[in-house]
């Protein structure tokens, strides 16, 4: 069934010169911003922009200008999609099939429809692989601290473990050939916060590509981007990405490269409150029940942008040694993490990319 919030056409597409027109999406914050760029073989690269507000941020399909018939059309059925899957995931719904799974899954199996039931799988295989750095039953921590609502506060010590205390996918219990999921214990909630948006640009692209179109751009809310073909000519090699200065935010920095991969951060640069002189940024470590401290940002490139967005949060939470060391173990994975310096206020740690990934564009 369609959306009851369907694309306007006329609202929404819009056409645009890639060399001119992007750069009006850098943003003050230490999220990166979707900057493609044009190439010295095509100083005018135009593309068609098509745009939804959902999951309380933008959504934006960027594609080349007169590439495909059908790509506009694709590109609403994929923004449609979101909405769907919004529905379906959200917390703020009583409605949704992930507030459904928190009210009933502690007193028995409940069946999941068979794409979230995957997501939901592969979420706790990721806790389980960053040694529980990456938790989807972390709500109620957010919720002790104040950032489910944007209020942020420091709880009292037995609200924290109260709230660590019902912390634990390790209480997930799947039946993959019933599709089923049980919580082994109460109090347990799903939260797809750090996930869900890189879902979702994964299933556009699905959607994108099932209709033929092979080059495109997605990003959710700018922190999660996904990238197929490249920006002009396919011998372009790919979407320029640029990030943020995480103390100069009207400063870029580094620029990536993306063809078909995807990439997510993870920062505190937007969430946090302060207290007694202290910064406390929205990331908790599900671990301890407090936040993660000493970086100020992680960008993570990976093959689909849920395993990018999860894994922002998982490795800005481990921190910076274990982050390298995971990645170390994990090549597959590309790492940029905006660390305190000691001879300057902010070092670079990279990890996973060689030089055609990604290009240092100002000083640190």
């Amino acid at each position: 069934m369609s959306s009851p919030r369907r694309t306007n056409r006329r609202q929404f597409l819009t056409g645009q010169s890639a060399a001119h027109g992007l750069g009006d999406l850098l943003v003050p914050s230490d999220q990166p911003a979707v900057a493609s760029a044009a190439t010295e073989s095509s100083p005018e690269v135009y593309l068609l922009t098509l745009g939804r507000r959902a999951m309380a941020c933008q959504f934006e399909v960027f594609l080349n200008a007169g590439q495909y018939a059908s790509a506009a059309d694709a590109a609403l059925e994929a923004l449609d999609l979101v909405d769907r899957l919004e529905e379906q995931m959200t917390v703020f719904r009583d409605t949704s099939e992930i507030s459904r799974l928190n009210r009933f899954a502690a007193d028995g199996p409940v069946e999941v429809e068979s794409r979230l039931f995957q997501l939901l799988l592969r979420a706790a295989r990721l806790h389980h692989e960053t040694e529980g750095a990456f938790d989807i039953t972390s709500g109620p921590l957010t919720k002790a601290w104040g950032f489910y609502r944007r209020a942020g506060a420091i709880p009292p010590e037995a609200d924290v473990a109260e709230a660590l205390g019902r912390v634990n996918s390790g209480a997930l219990e799947f039946d993959e050939s019933a599709g089923t999921l049980r919580f082994s214990k109460p109090g347990v909630e799903l939260n797809l916060g750090a996930i869900g948006k890189g879902y979702a640009l994964d299933r556009m692209a699905e959607q994108m590509l099932g209709c033929g179109v092979e080059h495109f751009l997605l990003h959710g809310g700018q922190s999660s981007v996904l990238a197929r073909g490249a920006c002009g000519p396919p011998s372009s090699g790919g979407w320029k990405v640029d990030l943020r200065h995480p103390l100069r935010p009207e400063r870029p920095i580094v620029e990536i490269r993306l063809r078909d991969r995807a990439l997510g951060t993870s920062g505190a640069g937007t969430q946090f409150f302060r207290h007694g002189g202290r910064r406390y940024g929205h990331i908790l470590d599900p671990r301890t029940g407090w936040p993660a401290e000493g970086i100020f940002s992680t960008t993570v490139v990976a093959s689909t942008a849920a395993d990018a967005d999860a894994l922002a949060t998982a490795l800005y939470v481990l921190g910076p040694q274990r982050a390298r060391e995971w990645c170390e173990e994990h090549p597959e994975v590309g790492l940029l993490m905006f660390v305190p310096g000691q001879s300057s206020a902010v070092e670079l740690v990279t990890h996973g990319l060689t030089e055609e990934d990604w290009r240092l564009t100002g000083e640190l």
